[in-house]
């Protein structure tokens, strides 16, 4: 039988290449893993997420309500006409500040004044009857009944001379108070019946500011409390809560609150946004940045804060005030490692390895169960 010379070949090859591998290897002995509890916690800890944490002190703080209102006027009236006649006159212009008891507009007088000469030409002649019925009644000629009948005329004639006075003094539309005259709905030659209106007449001082509390900010405001209030218009200024209503609003269920600001000079406006700091009482409060604030699956603002196991937690929170650098909250827990970066990476229940920040920078790893930095140096 004949060989192929190929095969032989080939088949020496690999008999020299297992001779060969089997003498390099001989005395060397395979390396052996061996699991230890070092071991396993290491490969555990590779899987585990690492975040910044910062240790929050509470303390007292100024609790602020920020709300956002609108100022108005302290009062505003239609000023309107009490007797029928056309406008003979409009005694001021648009925009410009009355005095109480200024005449806006006035009326044309008509038959007012003869009707007041009449009534005055009546009463002449009784006051002239009426001594004569006292000269004769002391004579014995003019009974008392005489003298006492002459003396009704006389009241009735006073009367309607007072009515004529003022029916002719009701053309003269007057303001009932200090304001501006904001709008003039009537011209001269203008026919104005009994109830329309000559113009529109608004009081500034005080300013309002009308703003709504929510139920939960009720309790946190009372009349008196001061406020800082800013406008629209670059104003800030100075208010007081002077009205909160009893009853909420329905559809809304808030409180309408009502400010008032000094504006003597009446260089406020109204209808302006504003924008309302309330400031009551101390509350202890925890100061973070603003940007580690996240929402709950249920829609709630919060923060996220690693517990003594180093377990990821989510408390609620209300901001109280708010400034530059961070932002005043109530509702986390006093002394909590707040996590400041790596938050919007991790679950509330995940275990996490925490490194804690100081304010001067350094940082200090307190990832084992039940990590607490003080325990450990500062320095290290």
């Amino acid at each position: 039988m004949k060989f192929n010379t190929s095969y032989i070949i080939a088949g020496s090859l690999l008999v020299l290449g297992a001779v060969w591998f089997f003498v390099n290897n001989l005395g060397e002995e395979t390396p052996l893993t061996v699991s230890t509890p070092a071991t396993v916690k290491a490969e555990a800890r590779k899987s585990i997420p690492t975040v910044q944490v910062r240790r929050i002190a509470a303390q007292e703080h100024p609790n602020v309500l920020e709300l956002y209102g609108q100022t108005r006027a302290a009062r505003e009236v239609s000023v309107k006409a009490e007797t029928p006649g056309l406008v003979a006159a409009i005694g001021v212009v648009e925009g410009a500040r009355v005095k109480k008891g200024q005449t806006l507009c006035r009326q044309d007088m008509n038959a007012r004044q003869a009707l007041v000469d009449q009534a005055k030409a009546n009463l002449r002649s009784v006051e002239t009857d009426l001594n004569a019925a006292r000269v004769l009644a002391d004579k014995g000629y003019q009974s008392q009944t005489r003298v006492t009948a002459f003396e009704a005329q006389l009241d009735g004639a006073r009367a309607a001379l007072k009515q004529a006075e003022i029916e002719a003094d009701n053309v003269n539309i007057r303001a009932p108070f200090n304001g501006v005259w904001e709008q003039q709905d009537a011209e001269v030659g203008d026919y104005l019946s009994p109830g329309m209106s000559c113009g529109l007449l608004v009081d500034l001082s005080p300013l309002e500011v009308d703003v709504e509390l929510t139920e939960g900010q009720l309790g946190l405001v009372e009349r008196g409390t001061s406020a800082e209030i800013a406008l629209a218009t670059g104003e800030t200024v100075t208010g007081e809560v002077a009205f909160i209503e009893a009853k909420a609003d329905p559809s809304t269920r808030t409180f309408r609150a009502e400010l008032h600001v000094p504006n003597a000079d009446y260089e406020l406006r109204a209808g302006v946004t504003a924008t309302v700091r309330l400031t009551s009482g101390l509350t202890l409060a925890s100061k973070v940045p603003t940007n580690v604030l996240s929402l709950d699956d249920a829609g709630n603002v919060g923060l996220r804060y690693v517990d003594a196991a180093d377990i990821v937690r989510f408390t609620p929170t209300r901001t109280i005030d708010e400034e530059a650098d961070g932002a005043w909250v109530t509702g986390l827990p006093d002394g909590a490692r707040l996590i400041t970066t790596g938050q919007d990476f991790v679950a509330v229940g995940q275990q996490v390895i925490a490194d804690e920040t100081y304010d001067d920078g350094r940082t200090q790893n307190v990832a084992r169960s039940g990590g607490n930095p003080s325990s450990q140096s500062a320095g290290n």
